[in-house]
């Protein structure tokens, strides 16, 4: 990846691990601001077994991006991208 991720230790909560987070992250077919949090980015990606997965952050920098959130993709969270 081009950008350094950064995770809060709410990123794990759901017990989604770094790793599976990062390849989320690498295959991510959507990456859109929410639009009432314009802070706030949601992602679609998969896990290294190609289960889709939501995963929230917010850019520190021009660089760096912060996790604050990973869990298995929720039919609500993939309707709200217009997936």
């Amino acid at each position: 990846m081009d950008v350094i991720v950064e995770f809060n230790e709410a990123a794990f909560r759901h017990n989604i691990d770094r790793e599976d987070i990062l390849h989320a992250l690498e295959t991510k077919i959507c990456d859109a601001a929410i639009d009432e949090l314009p802070e706030k980015h949601a992602v679609i990606g998969f896990d290294r077994a190609w289960n889709p997965l939501e995963i929230l952050y917010h850019p520190v920098d021009n660089n760096t991006i912060c996790v604050f959130h990973a869990m298995k993709a929720r039919k609500s969270f993939v309707t709200m991208l217009g997936i």
